[in-house]
């Protein structure tokens, strides 16, 4: 099982980054190469499918769990054209204080179709493209 984890720390409140992180239908405020999301569903079990700029077959995820109280939730792949089996994420809002806070995302996934190296470089792509659309909306520390 192939593991990774990626931080970032914002120049906003943790209770503010988190209302962006928590919209499950809100990806493609903060990362441009989502261009659409539509929504099955709310709360957990929630399925959204995600039209991706380069005109690619869509990644289609569902919402396992969210928790306001700690600021987190977690996400499976259903479908999609990454190289990626049994794709579980999280994403956690820390507090920093003085209205910053740390953005922790995380996943564990089998490789499919391609070495973990390069599974790896795609998740992190991905994270790292999250991360500079939330630096652009918030600021970074």
């Amino acid at each position: 099982m192939a593991k990774v984890s990626m931080n970032t720390s914002l120049n906003a409140s943790a209770e503010e980054v988190w209302k962006t992180i928590s919209d499950f239908n809100g990806l493609p405020k903060f990362v441009d190469a989502i261009v659409d999301s539509t929504i099955e569903g709310s709360g957990v079990g929630a399925v959204r499918t995600l039209k991706l700029q380069d005109g690619g077959p869509p990644i289609v995820e569902k919402l396992e769990s969210q928790d306001d109280q700690t600021r987190s939730l977690s996400y499976s792949i259903v479908e999609s054209p990454l190289p990626l089996d049994r794709y579980l994420a999280t994403v956690e809002v820390r507090d920093l204080g003085e209205g910053r806070c740390e953005v922790v995302w995380s996943s564990s996934f089998e490789p499919k179709g391609a070495p973990e190296e390069e599974a790896k470089k795609i998740v992190k792509g991905v994270y790292s493209a999250g991360f500079e659309g939330l630096k652009k909306l918030y600021g970074a520390i």
